[in-house]
């Protein structure tokens, strides 16, 4: 057995131990009988100094060197000099560390298989040596600086499994000689700068495929998702064109497509047919027509993101089949008719998301059963009625968005666990601002502008201790506005009766002052400052020598003749009436 230095400690180096015996160091693992050294992984040692790598290139049956999650900034030249010969070295693991500069050329390591740079900041191109490793199975070069094309000669790497390059900044089209590689079950490239089009036959083999975030154009290929093999597929944040594919693997739990430029309509005898489904991701293209009702039949489905497109028809009832799904995002489509009533049969739902579409009816009280609610958006439709008293029930929910609708009725008890928002605007409620308010301690935004709210503005609401902002304009509110906390922004514009307090006006003074409507207003007030102020200099100028008198400068016309006392009250009733013209204008000019 070779005898490894035990002189060094974790600040210098690795090892500070009296023991003999290697194979009962920390991080050393030997061979079954304790003859050899084989592993040797110091991951998250906190060491600093990377001298030590030289030295364990002189064990020969070294096999797996892990690195990893440590301060290290440099590799010595002798590693790879040394270490290099090692045939036996099968795994170098350098991940989460402080390197930088170019990519090393790794000369030799004729046995490795897995090769993890990972999380450094390594920079340039991808060595053409790197494609030489006959035997690699994992190659790990995310989260990097790394530049460049990815050349055609990763092909030769026959025996890859795993080949991670996300967040780097490649560029240049992905090698079609990627499906060439037989044995490849996971590719991950997203987060770089490739072009072009996706390869055909890139998907045939690979289990896990991303391609998320790049520049990538022109249509999906029409075989890309039918591999049988194929689990999860990435394609969203591209500018991809075109049909989502009829032909879609029965293995399929993950299909991310959001975010391009897809159109048609939404493959309904294929996605009824997806019993492995899980996420569901199409948010933010141009797909069209209605939302399959044989989304249903996909039971697994946890997400469920259709948002941002043109859809339209009615809102499937088979969609409260869906027992196990959290989130559901349909913002923005062109839905119609009403909420089904089945919605109440998604017991898990925690993300409910149906605003901005033209849903009419009223809200149905079921959804109160949905229990699990953290966040519920229905604005921006046409719905009517009351909101339903059983909203207290939803004992999770933090943030409730229900405006741009057409509710009346009396608001009801909200759940005290309301937090983000409660948006109640732009309906028809009426009548005084409701005392229930007043209970939701841990809210931070209130919208209730836009209404027929009546009466004074309660002082409740200023004891509501995690309120920021507060948007009561444009309703029909009076009296004084009760004095808020310093860091609580009020809009309360378009209430005629409704003024501020004095104490108000000097808090809101300390605040960011608001867009100027009024471009006439500051020359008046400049305007009126000026005229008090040569008013007061011209009659002190008229004031006769002797100090008693003054007199027009034209006598015979104007007979008039003052007291010095007399003088000085003019002087100073000019003054004020500038400075008060002054006042009253701004305060409009900010204010109102």
């Amino acid at each position: 057995m070779i005898k490894l230095s035990n002189s060094v400690n974790r600040n210098g180096s690795v090892w500070n131990t009296t023991d003999p015996n290697p194979c009962l160091w920390k991080g050393v693992t030997c061979s079954n009988n304790n003859s050899f050294v084989t592993q040797i992984s110091l991951s998250s040692f906190c060491l600093s100094s990377s001298d030590f790598l030289t030295e364990l290139c002189q064990i020969d049956s070294l096999e797996v060197l892990n690195v990893s999650m440590n301060h290290l900034s440099s590799i010595p030249d002798g590693f790879f000099l040394n270490c290099g010969k090692l045939s036996g070295l099968k795994e170098l693991d350098f991940s989460q560390n402080k390197f930088s500069g170019v990519l090393p050329n790794f000369g030799g390591f004729s046995g490795l298989q897995v090769l993890q740079l990972s999380k450094n900041q390594f920079e340039g191109t991808i060595p053409d040596e790197f494609f030489s490793f006959q035997n690699l199975t994992r190659v790990d070069l995310s989260n990097n600086k790394i530049s460049g094309f990815l050349s055609n000669s990763i092909g030769n790497l026959s025996k890859l499994e795993t080949l991670l390059l996300s967040s780097n900044h490649l560029s240049g089209e992905i090698p079609v000689n990627l499906f060439n590689i037989k044995t490849l079950t996971r590719l991950a490239a997203n987060q770089n700068n490739f072009t072009g089009t996706i390869p055909r036959g890139i998907s045939q083999n690979v289990q896990t495929l991303d391609l998320s975030f790049n520049n990538l154009v022109g249509p999906i290929p029409i075989d890309l998702l039918s591999s049988p093999k194929l689990e999860s597929v990435d394609l969203s944040s591209n500018s991809l064109v075109g049909p989502i594919p009829e032909t879609i693997s029965a293995s399929l739990f993950r299909l991310r497509l959001g975010s391009n430029l897809l159109n048609g309509s939404i493959p309904s005898a294929t996605i009824g047919k997806l019993p492995q489904l899980t996420y569901l991701e199409l948010g933010t293209n141009s797909l069209s027509g209605g939302i399959p009702k044989e989304l249903g039949n996909c039971v697994k489905l946890a997400l469920l993101d259709l948002s941002q497109n043109r859809l339209t028809g009615s809102l499937p009832k088979e969609l409260g089949n869906l027992g196990q799904l959290q989130v559901m995002k349909l913002q923005s489509n062109q839905i119609f008719g009403e909420i089904p009533n089945q919605f109440s049969q998604l017991q898990n739902l925690s993300v409910l998301n149906i605003s901005q579409n033209v849903l009419s009816g009223s809200i149905p009280s079921a959804i109160s059963n949905l229990t699990e609610l953290v966040n519920v958006d229905l604005q921006d439709n046409q719905l009517n009625g009351s909101i339903p008293d059983s909203f207290s029930n939803l004992h999770h929910l933090i943030e409730l968005q229900l405006g741009k609708n057409c509710l009346s009725g009396n608001i009801p008890k909200m759940p005290p666990t309301l937090q983000i928002a409660l948006n109640l605007s732009s309906n028809c409620f009426e009548g005084m601002i409701p005392e229930i308010l007043g209970g939701l301690s841990a809210l931070e935004v209130l919208d209730i502008s836009n209404n027929n709210f009546s009466g004074k503005v309660p002082k409740f609401l200023t004891r509501m201790g995690s309120l920021t902002q507060l948007f009561l304009s444009n309703n029909h509110l009076s009296g004084i506005l009760p004095v808020f906390k310093t860091f609580v922004v009020i809009d309360f514009s378009g209430n005629k009766d409704l003024i501020m307090s004095p104490t108000n006006y000097t808090l809101l003074k300390k605040k960011k002052k608001k867009k100027i409507s009024d471009p006439l207003g500051i020359p008046i007030a400049v305007t009126s400052v000026i005229l008090g102020v040569a008013i007061a200099i011209t009659v002190v100028l008229l004031v006769d020598t002797s100090g008693k008198k003054i007199h027009t400068t034209n006598s015979t016309s104007l007979k008039n003749k003052f007291s010095v006392t007399e003088v000085i009250l003019i002087a100073v009733l000019s003054v004020v009436f500038g400075v008060a013209t002054t006042i009253t204008i701004f305060i409009r000019l900010e204010y109102m």
